[in-house]
């Protein structure tokens, strides 16, 4: 389920930049003018059919965003950094060549 999810997400986010790199620069927000596409389809026909088609692209990443966050939530209960701690024995320590004690550390078995 979580593999065809992601397959079906990344295929919406390619689907949903190549629409909206073909949609007409309106505001010039760069600076650069409107582009060279002049006459496809028609000016308002092409911002309503490639409105609506990125409106419904961006609404079902939204939603398979959503489910990929329920689905890779379900089946993991909440690990704490604890857990793996050993905490019945305690450090033992080790006296030093100058009669100083020295924590040392536990080897893993």
């Amino acid at each position: 389920m979580h593999t065809v999810l992601v397959v079906i997400h990344l295929m919406l986010a390619i689907g949903l930049v190549g629409v909206v790199l073909l949609q007409r620069s309106e505001g010039g927000g760069l600076g650069m003018g409107s582009g060279g596409m002049g006459g496809f389809l028609s000016g308002r026909g092409q911002a309503t059919l490639l409105s609506r088609i990125t409106a419904g692209l961006a609404a079902t990443f939204m939603v398979t965003s959503i489910a990929l966050t329920m689905v890779s939530g379900t089946g993991s209960a909440p690990r704490s950094i604890v857990e793996g701690v050993d905490q019945s024995a305690p450090a033992a320590t080790e006296t030093t060549t100058e009669g100083e004690e020295a924590p040392s550390v536990p080897l893993a078995e």
